[in-house]
C-alpha cells in the first residue's frame, strides 16, 4: 500500500504564522516547499550553519539548543507537529544561532527563503499577513521569557503540566500526561536542572498532587494543582 501523499497546502494553512494568507497566497508558498526525514538522534542543522529557509514539524519532534564548551546544553524549545521554526532567522540572513536535533523520527518540511521573499515583494497583502503570524509567534516568546525569570521551578513544572492536559475537559478527576521527551531535556527547557525537576516532581507527589511512573504523570486534580504555590 503506498503512503498518503502529504497535503501541504492544508499544513501550511494551519500554521499560525500562515493563518492570515489565503488559499492562493498559500498554494505559492507550497510551490517551494521539500519534505525532510530525519531519524531519531539526528541533526537537521549546527549551530552556525547558514539560513536558507526554514522548517515546519509535521510529524515527530525537534529540539532547538545551544551547545556549550562542557558538552551541556541549553534546550531552547521542543517542537511537534504543526510548529515552525527558523522564520525569524532566515529574514535576518544570518546564521542559525542553535542546533536542531530529531528527538524522534520526524517528517518536516523546507520552506525556501527565496519562496518567500519573492511574494514579499510582490504581494503587499502577503507581507501584512506574515507579520502577524510573526507577531503572534514573538508575543509567546515574550510570555515564555517573562515565566521563566519571575516563577519559581515548582510554578514552572506545574505550567508545564497544565499545558500538556489544555484539551482536557474533566477539571476534577485524575489526568494522565505523557512527557513527550526526557527529563533530562524538559528540566533544561524550564531552565532547571534534573535534580531540581525530580525534586518538584517528589514535592507534588509527597503533597497528592500528581502521581509519578517515569514519564507518565497523572495530575490529581487540576484545579488544587493549579492552586499551589511553591
Amino acid at each position: 500500500m503506498k503512503n498518503k501523499p502529504t497535503d501541504i497546502p492544508s499544513i501550511l494553512s494551519r500554521l499560525p504564522l500562515f493563518q492570515e494568507l489565503g488559499a492562493d497566497q498559500i498554494s505559492a508558498v507550497a510551490i517551494g516547499v521539500r519534505e525532510r526525514k530525519l531519524s531519531r538522534g539526528e541533526m537537521l542543522f549546527q549551530k552556525g550553519d547558514a539560513a536558507r529557509g526554514f522548517f515546519v514539524v509535521i510529524s515527530g519532534q525537534v529540539k532547538l539548543a545551544f551547545p556549550s564548551a562542557q558538552g551541556n546544553e541549553k534546550v531552547v524549545e521542543i517542537l511537534g507537529p504543526r510548529q515552525s521554526f527558523g522564520e525569524a532567522v532566515m529574514f535576518m540572513d544570518r546564521p542559525y544561532p542553535v542546533f536542531a536535533e530529531a528527538l524522534l523520527d520526524s517528517a518536516l518540511l523546507y520552506i525556501d527563503r527565496a519562496v518567500v521573499l519573492d511574494l514579499l515583494a510582490t504581494d503587499t497583502s502577503f507581507a501584512r499577513k506574515l507579520l502577524a503570524g510573526l507577531s503572534h509567534r514573538l508575543h509567546g516568546l515574550i510570555q515564555d521569557v517573562e515565566s521563566y525569570s519571575s516563577r519559581s521551578s515548582a510554578q514552572r513544572v506545574i505550567g508545564y503540566l497544565l499545558q500538556h492536559c489544555a484539551d482536557s475537559t474533566d477539571r476534577q478527576g485524575e489526568i494522565d500526561v505523557v512527557l513527550p521527551t526526557s527529563k533530562q531535556v524538559i528540566a533544561s527547557r524550564l531552565n532547571l536542572t534534573p535534580e531540581t525537576l525530580s525534586r518538584v516532581f517528589h514535592d507534588l507527589s509527597e503533597r497528592g498532587l500528581i502521581r509519578v511512573n517515569g514519564k507518565n504523570i497523572t495530575i490529581l486534580n487540576v484545579e488544587l494543582l493549579k492552586q499551589f504555590d511553591l
